[in-house]
């Protein structure tokens, strides 16, 4: 189970909430409710299919707040932001369809589905960017084979358009299968990337095991709650491998991403920039000024721009992260 859904137990995200601010309990009721109907559904029905959801009052007041990270419930809405990135800010866009630990053959089809629609409105629409995709969205829960061959789908889809993919890394009891899967594309598709995460103690002999395939690689911290003896527990254990696996990375000469907001590792990885070809990759919503700062430097930025209508683990998730964005979702509530 990742951080993000241990997170999502209603009464466990009520009890951290309310050690920050005080919310009136009209709307702590509200809130257990709607998180009642959004863990239900998502094991019951189809939700999905983005094309298909019609948000109560209570979940359109927490949207509100999610706006600052979430580009909204569906591909018109995640075309518009990609679009606005593109030109006003000098970004490209990785778009990415919310959802992980699908166990239901009839959603995988469905994200399938919407991902290829996806690919093609950024086609049609001129977006600068890509689709980042959660293996277990497209079956890797259910079997490897189903998985391989809903990416080799994606994957053809994406040669025709001549648009990148990138491949999202979950827990690491789906570490060992996504690099396989990755390898695999690669041989026929080489505009496609993984993300590595630091916390992981394997994540340096996975490194070596894709620049000898002259792979690509995203450098994630990672976000899902592990034991000891696959992760690093400690965030100075973490940093410290993460500037190792960029070091790495820098060396190889491949083309990679930096995917973090720490300033210190931003500040590293420039320092070692010097001829190679990468890019900076960042969350919507978090740390805009310093895109643009690296934008006028003249490095590459993407930025990470999630929609659909499982917005609210992804939200929640960036809600605990600061204090102000604990305030900021008192304040919509409470007016």
């Amino acid at each position: 189970m990742s951080i993000g859904e241990a997170e999502f137990h209603a009464g466990g995200i009520l009890q951290n909430l309310s050690k920050d601010i005080y919310l009136p309990f009209k709307v702590i009721s509200e809130i257990r409710q709607l998180y009642a109907m959004w863990s239900t559904s998502a094991t019951t029905t189809p939700t999905s299919y983005s094309h298909n959801y019609d948000p109560n009052l209570m979940e359109q007041l927490l949207f509100r707040v999610a706006k600052k990270w979430v580009a909204g419930y569906s591909t018109d809405d995640a075309i518009a932001v990609a679009l606005d990135t593109n030109s006003r800010h000098g970004m490209s866009a990785i778009l990415n369809f919310l959802g992980e630990d699908t166990t239901d053959a009839k959603i995988v089809n469905q994200t399938v589905s919407e991902y290829l629609l996806l690919m093609d409105l950024m086609h049609t629409r001129n977006v600068q960017g890509s689709v980042s995709v959660k293996p277990t969205q497209l079956g890797l829960a259910i079997n490897y084979d189903l998985c391989l061959q809903n990416f080799r789908r994606l994957g053809a889809r994406a040669r025709d358009l001549g648009q990148f993919i990138w491949i999202d890394m979950e827990s690491v009891k789906f570490t060992e299968d996504t690099i396989a899967i990755y390898l695999e594309l690669y041989k026929q598709y080489e505009r496609i990337g993984i993300a590595i995460q630091s916390y992981l103690r394997r994540s340096a002999s996975d490194i070596l095991h894709i620049i000898e395939h002259a792979g690509k690689v995203r450098l994630v911290k990672g976000a899902y709650r592990e034991l000891e003896e696959h992760a690093l527990l400690t965030k100075e254990e973490v940093n410290a491998n993460y500037s190792k696996l960029m070091r790495m990375l820098f060396e190889s000469k491949n083309y990679f991403a930096i995917a973090t907001h720490d300033s210190a590792l931003i500040e590293e990885a420039i320092h070692l920039s010097k001829n190679c070809k990468f890019e900076f990759q960042m969350l919507m919503g978090i740390r805009d000024e310093l895109k643009i700062e690296l934008i006028r430097k003249g490095f590459a930025v993407a930025e990470y721009i999630p929609y659909g209508t499982h917005w609210l683990p992804y939200s929640v998730r960036r809600i605990r992260e600061r204090k102000r964005n604990l305030l900021l979702l008192a304040r919509s509530l409470i007016q």
